[in-house]
């Protein structure tokens, strides 16, 4: 490689590495003049790297942002994490997976032959679970929107399309969440409808589009490969979490507003308790967020628990024994969660818990009762 054009390479890579740079600096690291940095300087410009000139005592330079994406120099390191980021964006909902795998095979054309033998060696394949439809897809434009308002504290004003298809009960439809909605409790459920089913309303004849929404964005955040834009919603006085793909960003935005501080001291503290159906409150305990906590004692040992636990406190009693803490929306749903370990199990509390595996047991011996066959 050429002289010139090495030490060019050179002083784009430190350009790169930090925000300013002096010139004298940057001539002693290059092992060359100061008068030969302006031109190596002056040469970048030309290819397109807009190199600002500071001035001062010393003076110096600085590799500012253009109008266009100038060629880029990465490490080793960056350069394979840049590719494996690539590989699994297919798996973000987030409507890049081409621009992607247009860009992966980009950076891997350049890649050295030993970087691209590591890339090569870790290939993701995405799978996504079996479902009755496919998870939505949000535009990039669209999260773009989202995200520009968050970063400038604009009031967003957006459209929020309904639910397609029939309703049906995923985790995030809790008080507060606006995804698709749940099935209500049997205690929630009105008089005449069956137990659990959403009330029927009444159908209407072209329907008055609602009015768009208007919220203080906070945050854009991922859950289960869906996108959801935590807000404060100016018209219910309350925070609320709105799903990406149901939202269409109306213009212009509103004016600034100055940040509330979000329940919980954290966005995933927040985010987990409304998924969890709970008010958020910060503390170290992982269960005690779910609206039902429970305590028992597994008759297995601690590392087989903690190989099937992804949340809760697993204790250590002896080779054949521990504690468990797991915590669940019910009781009857906590209690068919510890059900699932084939052990022996001494319920220590809270009563509700006991009550719901007797409940549990009930209906078991009776599922497991032969049914009559009818007479022809």
């Amino acid at each position: 490689m050429p002289k010139t054009s090495a030490r060019l390479l050179s002083l784009l890579s430190l350009l790169q590495a930090r925000r300013d740079w002096p010139g004298a600096l940057l001539a002693e690291r290059l092992d060359v003049s100061p008068r030969t940095v302006r031109r190596d300087v002056d040469r970048l410009r030309e290819l397109g790297y807009p190199v600002v000139a500071m001035k001062g005592p010393d003076g110096g330079y600085r590799l500012d942002a253009g109008t266009e994406l100038p060629p880029l120099l990465f490490d080793d390191e960056q350069a394979v994490a840049l590719a494996v980021a690539l590989q699994i964006a297919t798996t973000t909902g987030a409507g890049i997976e081409e621009a992607a795998a247009r860009a992966l095979n980009t950076v891997r054309q350049v890649l050295p032959a030993r970087l691209r033998h590591r890339v090569d060696t870790l290939r993701v394949t995405a799978v996504d679970r079996p479902a009755i439809r496919p998870e939505p897809q949000v535009d990039s434009d669209v999260l773009m929107a989202i995200g520009a308002t968050v970063h400038g504290r604009e009031v967003l004003r957006f459209d929020y399309s309904p639910v397609s298809g029939p309703a049906r009960a995923t985790a995030g439809t809790s008080q507060g969440c606006e995804g698709t909605p749940a099935a209500l409790p049997a205690s929630a459920a009105p008089p005449g409808s069956p137990t659990g089913a959403l009330p029927q309303t009444p159908r209407h004849t072209d329907p008055a589009p609602p009015p768009p929404r208007r919220v203080e964005p906070h945050h854009l955040v991922t859950w289960g490969r869906r996108w959801y834009l935590v807000a404060w919603d100016l018209d219910r006085d309350d925070w609320r979490t709105f799903r990406a793909d149901r939202i269409t960003p109306r213009t212009p935005t509103g004016p600034r507003f100055p940040p509330r501080e979000l329940p919980g001291g954290s966005v995933a503290a927040f985010i987990t308790a409304r998924f969890r159906g709970v008010e958020a409150t910060e503390g170290p305990d992982g269960v005690g967020g779910w609206p039902c906590r429970g305590e028992v004692i597994l008759a297995l040992p601690a590392a087989e628990v903690l190989r099937h636990t992804r949340e809760g406190i697993v204790e250590e009693l002896g080779p054949d024994r521990c504690r468990v803490v797991l915590g669940s929306w019910s009781w009857p749903g906590l209690a068919a969660a510890i059900g699932r370990f084939d052990a022996d199990i001494e319920v220590i509390g809270p009563p509700e818990l006991a009550s719901a595996f007797a409940h549990l047991a009930t209906r078991y011996a009776a599922a497991a009762q032969p049914r009559a066959t009818p007479d022809p």
